[in-house]
């Protein structure tokens, strides 16, 4: 796909709950690929790269620690990771800094239900989360269907509906 013409999909299922650090945005995406297509996506670094707000030191599908670079144009910020749960392909746990990612995946037909639990400490954050990994599944899909876009990360996903993204899950959340 053209990368200028790559418009975000329309918002997807999303849920705010209460967490002992904070809150966490449950976001809940349908793929069309199966759990293990969409498992080597989440932990593979080369897959990661072409998609994720951060590039991965290493496999993410093995238990233990990381690191993850987060990139925002030229700026490059590494967060100590660890992976706390890999049960491959249904369940990846790891925290991201102070946060704290939970992807599980369950077969759906011939493709996934993929549903992340993104716990962060301000609950302020959740509209802006919930855009943001929005934005990246998508680019993941297109990867998944063989028609990549190329990453979107930091400020340049502004320029990729972000702003309107983050203003319809933040009605979307409040509302919950």
């Amino acid at each position: 796909m053209d990368r200028d013409a790559f418009r975000p999909s329309p918002p997807a299922e999303v849920r705010a709950e209460p967490a002992d650090a904070g809150a966490t945005v449950v976001f809940v995406r349908d793929l069309r690929h199966p759990p293990a297509t969409v498992w080597a996506a989440l932990t593979d670094p080369a897959q990661l790269a072409q998609w994720a707000p951060f590039l991965a030191d290493r496999d993410l599908g093995n238990v233990g620690a990381a690191v993850l670079t987060l990139i925002d144009g030229e700026t490059t910020q590494e967060d100590p990771t660890t992976v706390r749960r890999a049960e491959p392909p249904h369940l990846l746990e790891y925290t991201w800094g102070d946060d704290l990612l939970r992807w599980e995946l369950s077969p759906l037909g011939s493709g996934t239900r993929l549903t992340l639990r993104h716990t962060v400490a301000d609950r302020g954050m959740l509209p802006m989360v919930a855009a943001g990994w929005h934005l990246c599944l998508d680019v993941a899909d297109r990867l998944l269907d063989g028609d990549p876009v190329g990453p979107i990360r930091g400020a340049e996903a502004k320029d990729f509906g972000w702003p309107e993204l983050r203003d319809a899950y933040a009605e979307r959340l409040d509302a919950g």
